[in-house]
């Protein structure tokens, strides 16, 4: 089967842990823990209890979730992954709880309100702890057990919950199932991979983790020692290996569902390999998939995976045999363009066996291709006969490669497909080994290997620094799913450590374009006793299909951004003495594509649009006469109201009142479930109300309303012409509205957009970013007098959210109106100037943002000169008070008031000789919108 068969499960509202107050019917203490009801369209409800455990001697903060039943029941624990806390599993927690288990949630030690220092799933610390909540498992009534003091239990969790997963099945006997997503099975090897530092992921997992002093000691030490040193000792590689899974390898005999990403450069797809072979040797059932997204980032594919992990533990700890649990291999693969929005289509591929990474090898033969200069996005890189090549589009200009190539197949001479080519590429690592080559680059990445599988990459090699090896155009497509191999020798001056990094690109026929899958690079140390031999290199492991035509280019390269290299300088020679192997797994048969959706699309289309006209021919007759008072008022909504389908007295918004001025940015605001969404598309004329009448410049809103053409709107993204310029969609919409060319103002639309060069290329290369501000010009062609963004900073990184926001100001600032719906509050702090703020389908309040935020306790001081730190700690210890702190320019305290009043505040910073230039009140709308939300809990 393509995807597993998943049972139907009520979906309950995402609503953050400091919302629950407000959402919850019932709160209570019980036994020391507190109870919450989560709201749900229909039973079961969700019942939570949060409490502090202490299962391995440090304080451990808990959630655990029921639903309706009094019979017994499976349990699962979920973990959390690294710099993150129980709150983040939460959805998934009270997901499987209304499919009918008993889930149990945790922050470990260090993170969240856990007590305890960072140990990195210690045996003694992390996984003890996991023994401990299966002992408190073991006591509760609704659980069930396989004996006593055993419960049926299964584990799930990404990252660092993954791992601990694996690892408490090899601890303790009492796990049944586990689940493991994205994670490590030796963490020295992913850490230090064939000896090479892993820097940018080692120092992002301390900062995550809060600093080095927020770790067990020994581990602080350790990475510090590395970190100076550049390389890894073996007092190092042990102490990550005892806590990695792989050190209870013989020991974890439960079935296992390893899910692994594609686009991962911290913990690749060799780790869930290595997995599989030692909990396959032990007899357990093991079935994998390569999921779409990683570490870099990309599409986790989440509804997916919890519905995979949740088939699996119904077929393995609920024992339901007919459940279909999928198959034994899976992966995820780029199936072409989405015509709607220029998205990858994702299809999976699957096989009844694992593959491994080395399955149906298939020989390329190479030939050196004279280290041609590097490249960047979209690379011109064809090298000349005396080896060196021009390189643009990415901003650098053409160098001169490496020092040449010598053997048969050498540059500029085309390979004999069945020629055995021995071909020497000779090149340096630099001092202090900078500039670094670049491949994945964690916090960005999953980006680059998502455009990869598009046929756009990011990579970067610089010229004199890197060898490379060329294959012949390809006569058919080559589908590469596992680790090349490549047999070379390698040579490094004065008996030095090479150090290198290995990728494969892929080449297009004009050799205009280079992209490395996934992004991912494969590190090597070898060693002086290693050198002037073959040796076998292992490419990184990825799912890849190199079309007919192009080139596969394997590249060494003395430097790569994210591992540390030898600072000392030195010449690498490198000879490849035969083919580079691919595997092709020829038993994974990727699933037939979808339907197109316009197949069956448009004549429901038709149907519906013919209803609707019908239906608007008929509602306008009774369409309220205009009213002459509010003909310049963008907006104003009255005693507006909308039940739920299907309910009497159920309402989705109710009696819903503001209004909106000429050149507000109005924000609307609301935790999931607000009826923000629903509002929308009723001012929009999608739906209608039940009760209550929204009018835009005084004409009341009825679907196909003439007034709506002076509404823009962007909802649920744009549908674009992936094949077609940003300028042709533009066009080609403003068409299809059959309204005069000159009507469309495209070129002030497209100003304030800022999409500049962009507008000539093709959409399906456009960044997120770019695709949203493309969208946005579209909701602005007409230049609409109304215009309503929800949630447009969607997907977007901080530069393009940014980006956005100044969009959003230019367009009101010629007196136009913006509505945005979004989540994040700190954007809608800086770019509306005025707010509505909604929780449970009802107005809570509505004002100018200083207005809502300008209370609270929480004031701030500016001063003349710069507030030095010992009279900050003197305001701190003034009566009342309950801290003091520096603003970022030292002209200032933020004084949080404990106590004392303003005015008694003044007094004693003027005694204390303060030279106080104001004092006013200081409140971030996150403070004040949770206040108004929980009604004044937060």
């Amino acid at each position: 089967m393509e995807t597993p068969t998943v049972r139907w499960r009520r979906l309950l509202p995402r609503t953050p842990g400091r919302w629950a107050a407000a959402v919850a019917a019932l709160a209570v203490l019980v036994g020391g823990g507190t109870w919450t009801a989560v709201a749900d369209d229909g039973p079961p409800a969700v019942q939570r209890e949060d409490r502090m455990l202490r299962p391995g001697g440090v304080e451990i903060d808990t959630s655990y979730f029921t639903a309706g039943g009094s019979g017994k029941r499976p349990a699962v624990l979920i973990g959390h992954g690294f710099g993150g806390s129980k709150n983040d599993v939460r959805a998934q927690a009270e997901k499987l709880a209304a499919d009918g288990y008993a889930v149990l949630t945790w922050s470990a030690r260090g993170f969240g309100k856990s007590g305890g220092a960072i140990s990195l799933n210690d045996p003694d610390g992390e996984v003890k702890d996991v023994s401990g909540l299966i002992d408190w498992l073991a006591k509760r009534p609704e659980v069930e057990l396989d004996k006593k003091g055993d419960p049926r239990v299964g584990l799930t969790g990404a990252s660092y919950g993954g791992a601990v997963s694996l690892l408490a099945a090899g601890h303790d006997q009492r796990v049944d199932a586990i689940a493991p997503v994205i994670t490590y099975w030796n963490l020295a090897d992913a850490l230090f991979p064939e000896g090479v530092f892993k820097k940018l992921w080692a120092g992002i997992f301390i900062t995550t983790g809060g600093g080095c002093e927020k770790f067990e000691k020994k581990l602080c030490e350790m990475y510090e020692r590395v970190a100076v040193s550049g390389k890894p000792d073996a007092a190092a590689t042990k102490l990550l290996t005892e806590r990695s899974p792989s050190a209870v390898a013989d020991r974890i005999k439960v079935p296992s569902l390893l899910l692994q990403g594609q686009s991962d450069s911290l913990f690749p797809l060799g780790q869930a390999d290595a997995m599989q072979k030692a909990i396959s040797a032990n007899g357990a059932p093991v079935s994998v998939d390569w999921i779409s997204g990683g570490h870099d980032g990309g599409d986790n594919e989440t509804a997916r995976v919890e519905g995979r992990v949740g088939s699996w533990f119904d077929r393995y700890l609920k024992e339901e045999t007919g459940t279909d649990t999928g198959p034994a291999f899976r992966v995820t693969r780029t199936g072409g363009i989405d015509s709607t929005d220029g998205a990858a289509l994702k299809r999976g591929a699957s096989s009844d066996t694992y593959p491994g990474l080395r399955s149906g090898g298939r020989e390329i033969p190479l030939r050196a291709a004279g280290g041609a200069p590097g490249g960047g996005i979209g690379t011109t890189d064809r090298p000349d006969e005396t080896g060196t090549g021009t390189g643009t589009d990415a901003g650098t200009d053409a160098g001169t490669g490496g020092t040449g190539s010598t053997g048969t197949g050498s540059t500029g001479t085309p390979a004999d497909a069945n020629s055995k080519a021995v071909s020497t590429e000779t090149f340096r690592n630099p001092a202090g080994s900078a500039p670094p080559a670049i491949s994945a680059v964690p916090g960005i990445g999953g980006g680059l290997s998502q455009l990869s599988s598009l046929g756009v990459g990011l990579s970067l090699d610089f010229p004199g620094q890197f060898g490379r090896f060329e294959s012949a155009p390809l006569a058919t497509s080559v589908h590469v799913t596992g680790t090349p191999t490549a047999r070379v020798t390698v040579k490094a001056t004065e008996g030095r450590d090479a150090v290198l990094f290995g990728k494969v690109y892929d080449v297009s026929p004009d050799g205009r374009q280079q992209v490395l899958p996934s992004q991912l690079v494969a590190p090597y140390r070898i060693t002086p006793d290693q050198q002037g031999k073959p040796i076998e290199l292992a490419l990184p492991a990825v799912d890849h299909e190199f079309d007919a035509g192009h080139r596969m280019r394997l590249v060494f390269s003395a430097t790569d951004l994210g591992y540390a290299s030898p600072a000392e300088p030195a010449t690498y020679t490198v000879t490849a003495d035969g083919p580079l192997t691919v595997p092709t797994a020829p038993a994974v048969t990727t699933a037939a594509a979808a339907l197109p959706w316009w197949t069956w699309g448009l004549p429901a289309a038709a149907l519906v649009i013919a209803a609707a006209l019908l239906l608007t021919a008929r509602r306008r007759t009774a369409t309220p006469a205009p009213d002459p008072e509010l003909t310049d008022v963008p907006l104003q909504i009255t005693g507006l109201s909308k039940k739920y389908a299907k309910s009497v007295d159920r309402y989705a918004v109710r009696e819903l009142s503001f209004r909106v001025e000429k050149g507000q940015v109005l924000g609307l605001l609301g935790p999931n479930g607000a009826g923000k969404t629903t509002t929308l598309r009723m001012l929009m004329g999608l739906i209608a109300p039940d009760e209550g009448e929204i009018r835009v410049f005084g004409q009341a809103i009825r679907p196909g309303a003439p007034v709506l053409s002076r509404v823009g709107a962007f909802v649920e993204g744009a549908g674009f012409l992936p094949h077609l310029s940003g300028r042709a969609n533009l066009d080609l919409y403003w068409q299809a509205t059959g309204r005069p060319a000159e009507d469309a103002h495209i070129e002030e639309a497209l100003e304030i957009a800022g999409l500049g060069d962009a507008l000539a290329r093709a959409v399906r290369t456009y960044s997120q970013g770019m695709r949203q501000r493309l969208a946005i010009a579209q909701a602005m062609l007409g230049m609409p007098d109304l215009l309503i963004l929800d949630e447009p900073t969607n997907g977007l990184d901080p530069p393009q959210i940014r980006e956005m926001r100044d969009v959003m100001i230019r367009y009101a600032a010629g007196g136009r109106t913006v509505i945005v719906s979004s989540h994040l509050l700190s954007e809608v702090e800086q770019s509306c100037t005025h707010l509505v703020v909604m929780d449970r389908g009802r107005l809570v309040q509505a004002g100018p943002v200083a207005e809502i935020t300008g209370s609270g306790d929480m004031i701030l001081v500016t001063t003349a000169e710069e507030v030095s730190e010992p009279l900050a700690e003197k305001v701190a210890a003034l009566p009342g008070i309950g801290s003091a702190v520096r603003t970022d320019d030292g002209r200032g305290l933020l004084v949080r008031l404990d106590g004392a009043t303003t005015s008694r505040l003044v007094a004693d910073l003027v005694r204390l000789d303060v030279p106080v230039t104001g004092v006013g009140p200081h409140r971030r709308l996150e403070d004040a919108f949770l206040t108004l939300i929980s009604g004044g809990a937060a």
